[in-house]
């Protein structure tokens, strides 16, 4: 125990140093515009309101300088809770005071000050303010008390705790004299097995809770039957979120509960839990109010006088006045702190420097720790020095805290005590809840197997849910499917670093986000239903800037921020492209394990995973996402993206530095994805900051070129040569190749097999599949020099396959197995066929036909060339030539049977008329990126047609139906009537 705390002492002493450092250098080195940038300082603010509020506390109301309904305050971090400096504009050194924000919107700022400032503020109307972010170093001082008074504890309630945590002795258990009566009956097996253990137990026990196994469900249920067996309970959390989340579910049962901290760091509808608002409901309520309303009073005259001497006559008032105000507190907190059965507060909150102070040593008789992994081990020792028995829950498989100094969490601060006590005393002291209920059953399955050993069980009210299932959502190719991932593997979208912000962006990502949100908001997904997580925080910032104005409502946060928190649907942004294949923290696999299992019902992962494929754990992952997901590549949404290592013709191609950076940068204008580029670089001071392409393919070392082009030359070399053989070895008719080509190398036997004339079928699905050439009689018989001339022929057709082939690059490196693939395959083949017979058909054509002009040829073969004084002549081969297909060579007609193209504005027959046969493949590719950008579907007809008739048009067709019957109905009567 001495060395844990003399190392924890000077880890913590280390934390704080790098602290201090970090906001030294922000308020030395980085000007006030900038940090207003980063979001830590608002400038220019004037003082909207001021008044006492918050039990007793001076609550003042900032505005943007010449304030109006148009007005915001600039995009900013500040939180309810935060700890913040004032300063005056005109005096920028030295702050006037200190307090705490109480409330963010977005156009105002509430900070709450305590009593030792409220005297002494006089804040002008007319004057500008500015408010900064500060390190808070009661937390520290705190830590280092707890620490200090555990090296000194000899005897007390704690004392057997201390033992078994130090393992000076072993853990013990008792047996309970009657079954458990549980209050909440939908509790599942694995959470009865937990509350009966934690309740057995004597020292410790611990509640392992993975995401979405109702971990904090299970907490309250064991609260609740410590209070019946008439214990006292104090519960922390290491922060006021989570602390918030015990007390509304405490507060359901009509528990009687008390919440320790200031009111401005709790959530509004649960401030009357709180210790001030339960001081304020007590039976000096009525006087309490009559002194907060005199100081309000005795505040207002202070402000009209100018006189000093009277200012102060009026400040002393003030001061007896709140003086009076916490006496009349401080007596009715004893006896409101010993009529609650169960005390909530955070690690720190839990202090005996505050109100805690007020009760006995021994008063609790159990200390509950949530959310336990992600608190430092120092923190939970200012609680667990104040009973005998500790219940730790959370989950160390997720973030562990956040700590600025690397040094500092490599020794290890970072190594919570859950953590620490779990791996000396195993399952001995641990109960693991199993049934999970957030995520869709293909979600779950991966956490389960990457990082619970597989116990994780999906409960059947959320086992098969998805996005469609959600009131007024459509079922489309995004919201029928839990799992997808985009990938941007051989892209071009490059990450990009600012230098003095030591974080990493991707624009072309942030694109690929947009056009995401846009299919899933399209499709009736609410935006507050959707989360965008990224690991860097300039991403985050890239992110809001592009998506904040759109839709308000959706939630962008870094990874670490968003612990804790579930969504529908979840889309992480990794980052990471780059020559060198880095993918930094990354590695972290507790960070992917939090940010994956956000989602409930989807999650969209973009990523490059020929970069991400470096780790094993998220080469896992991918491969995961690839066997039960989908997957799709960025040429599907992006159309101006360039692929990194082949070029549309399957050749070997780099890119240089210049071209990368251009890329990363593109505005996307024709997809109508979002202009990002390097904003933030843009509008910082010169010199300070300037955005580049951290790893580009510029960067490469040149041998790496060289040794890919030999290596893919090689390859071709020795297909070349097999196909060769087999055209030269007439024993054989047919060639199969195995399995382990690559996609290219099977996009290379394509190509091959067709210059040679051969036929060429692909069989199998994912890595089965094969390729299979087989002899035709028309090579047997004709010459090899005619076989190569007639492919010529046919030399557009090979490049297009190429290149769509290309496009269409599974994630493992493997073709998908389409039908349009082998459609596109056939059509070749017959093209080649027709090909060989009009090659007969031109050496039976008069030389004169052969000379004839180019504008003439135009024309179809058949077509006789009229006279050019001949007008009806003129009009009678247009006319036919109109009625003929428009491909070249074909003599079909088009007159009963054809289609129009509308990218050549030209009839085609049957066999032409696709885009990417006739020519018109990469108009068509254009338009078809065009349609997805706008209206959300991947592909022609995947979208599922709304048949439902618009409400308007139905009534009005309802009302035109009424009245045709009425018609009828009194011509009918009329009839009668003649009759």
């Amino acid at each position: 125990m001495e060395e844990f705390i003399k190392t924890q002492l000077e880890l913590l002493q280390e934390e704080r140093e790098a602290e201090i450092e970090e906001a030294r250098t922000w308020q030395e080195n980085v000007s006030l515009k900038e940090l207003q940038r980063k979001g830590v300082c608002l400038l220019k603010l004037q003082v909207a309101n001021q008044r006492t509020g918050l039990y007793g506390r001076l609550l003042v109301t900032f505005t943007p300088r010449k304030y109006d309904a148009e007005a915001v305050l600039p995009t900013n971090s500040f939180g309810s809770g935060d700890i913040v400096g004032l300063y005056d504009s005109n005096s920028p050194k030295e702050a006037i005071a200190t307090g705490i924000v109480s409330g963010v919107t977005q156009k105002v700022i509430s900070v709450a000050f305590d009593d030792a400032h409220s005297d002494s503020l006089n804040l002008g109307s007319e004057a500008t303010y500015r408010l900064l972010k500060l390190a808070n170093d009661v937390t520290y001082k705190r830590l280092k008390k707890a620490l200090t008074t555990l090296s000194q504890y000899r005897c007390g309630p704690a004392s057997d705790l201390i033992d078994v945590l130090f393992c000076s002795s072993q853990p013990t258990s008792i047996g309970l004299s009657r079954p458990v009566d549980f209050l909440n009956p939908s509790l599942d097996d694995s959470q009865k097995e937990a509350v009966v253990f934690s309740l057995n137990q004597r020292e410790i026990a611990i509640i392992h809770g993975p995401p979405g196994t109702g971990k904090t469900t299970t907490v309250v249920e064991i609260i609740l039957q410590a209070v019946r067996q008439g214990l006292k309970v104090l519960c922390c959390a290491p922060s006021n979120v989570a602390v918030d989340n015990l007390v509304e579910r405490l507060a359901v049962y009509k528990e009687k509960i008390l919440r320790l901290g200031h009111p401005a760091r709790l959530l509004e509808s649960l401030q009357h839990h709180s210790l001030d608002a339960v001081l304020a409901r007590s039976d000096n309520a009525q006087l309490v109010a009559d002194i907060r309303k005199d100081i309000d009073l005795t505040f207002a005259k202070m402000r009209k006088l100018q006189n000093r001497d009277e200012k102060f006559g009026f400040k002393t008032e003030i001061r007896a006045l709140r003086k009076e105000l916490k006496e009349r507190e401080e007596a009715a907190m004893m006896e409101t702190l010993r009529n609650a059965n169960v005390i909530l507060a955070t690690n720190t909150g839990a202090s005996p420097d505050g109100p805690l102070k007020l009760l006995p040593e021994n008063y609790f008789d159990l200390v509950v720790i949530d959310e336990c992994a992600q608190a430092l081990e120092a923190s939970c020792w200012i609680a667990l020095l104040h009973a005998k028995k500790c219940i730790l829950a959370g989950d160390h498989k997720q973030l562990p805290p956040t700590i600025i100094s690397h040094k500092a969490a490599a020794k290890g601060l970072s190594l919570s005590l859950m953590e620490r006590v779990i791996e000396r005393y195993g399952d001995s002291v641990v109960k693991m809840l199993t049934v999970q209920y957030r995520m869709h059953d293909s979600i779950m399955q991966w956490a389960s197997h990457a990082m619970y050993g597989g116990k994780l069980q999906s409960h059947s009210s959320v086992e098969r849910h998805l996005l469609q299932d959600l009131p007024g959502v459509a079922v489309t190719d995004e919201t029928r499917i839990p799992l997808l991932l985009i990938d941007t593997a051989h892209c071009g979208l490059f990450e990009i670093d600012v230098e003095d912000e030591q974080s990493k962006g991707n624009p072309g990502e942030v694109r690929l986000v947009d056009l995401h949100v846009q299919a899933l908001a399209s499709a009736g997904v609410k935006a507050r239903d959707i989360a965008v997580i990224a690991p860097y925080n300039l991403q985050v910032d890239l992110l809001r800037q592009c998506l904040r104005h759109r839709y308000p409502d959706l939630e962008i946060k870094s990874v670490d921020g968003f612990q804790g928190r579930e969504k529908e649907a979840v889309i992480l942004s990794c980052v990471r492209s780059n020559a060198k294949g880095e993918v930094g923290f990354l590695a972290e696999e507790r960070r992917i394990n939090v940010a994956v299992t956000r989602a409930r019902r989807h999650v969209a992962v973009i990523c490059d995973s020929h970069i991400v494929g470096n780790n094993k754990f998220l080469k896992d992952l991918v491969t995961y996402f690839t066997e039960h997901g989908e997957v799709r590549t960025a040429f599907e949404y992006l159309e101006d993206i360039v692929p990194e290592k082949y070029s549309h013709d399957g050749e070997t191609s780099s890119k240089t530095e210049e071209n990368v950076k251009k890329e990363g940068n593109t505005k996307s204008k024709k997809t109508g994805a979002p202009k990002v580029g390097n904003q933030k670089s843009e509008s910082q001071p010169k010199g300070k900051a300037k955005a580049k392409m951290a790893d580009s393919a510029g960067k490469k070392p040149k041998n790496n070129h060289l040794e890919v082009a030999a290596e893919e030359t090689s390859k071709k070399d020795h297909l070349r040569r097999t196909i060769q053989d087999f055209l030269e070895d007439n024993n054989k008719t047919q060639l199969t190749f195995p399995s382990a080509l690559t996609s290219h190398e099977r996009l290379l036997v394509h190509q091959m097999a067709e210059e040679s004339g051969l036929q060429h079928v692909s069989s199998g699905d994912g890595r089965d599949r094969c390729i299979s050439l087989t002899k035709t009689k028309a090579i047997s018989a004709a010459p090899e020099s005619q076989t190569m001339d007639d492919s010529a022929t046919q030399e557009h057709l090979p490049s297009q396959t190429a290149a769509k082939t290309a496009k269409q690059k599974d994630v493992g490196g493997r073709v998908s197995s389409s039908n349009a693939d082998l459609k596109i395959l056939h059509m070749e083949r017959m093209q080649r066929e027709k090909a060989k017979m009009e090659e007969k058909r031109k050496k039976e054509v008069t030389e004169k036909k052969k000379t004839e002009s180019k504008s003439k040829s135009e024309i179809k073969p058949e077509a006789e060339s009229p006279d050019a004084d001949n007008f009806d002549a003129l009009i009678a081969a247009a006319v036919k030539a109109d009625n003929t297909c428009g491909f070249a060579k074909c003599k079909s007609s088009v007159v009963t049977v054809g289609d129009f193209c509308l990218h050549c504005n030209k009839r085609y027959c049957l066999s032409h008329h696709i885009p990417e046969v006739h020519g018109c493949g990469d108009r068509a590719k254009a338009r078809a990126r065009t349609r997805i950008s706008r209206e959300g579907v991947i592909y022609a007809g995947s979208g599922h047609k709304d048949h439902s008739i618009d409400p308007t048009k139905k009534a009005h067709l309802q009302r035109r139906l009424d009245k045709k019957i009425n018609e009828l109905s009194n011509q009918r009567k009329v009839k009668r009537e003649k009759e």
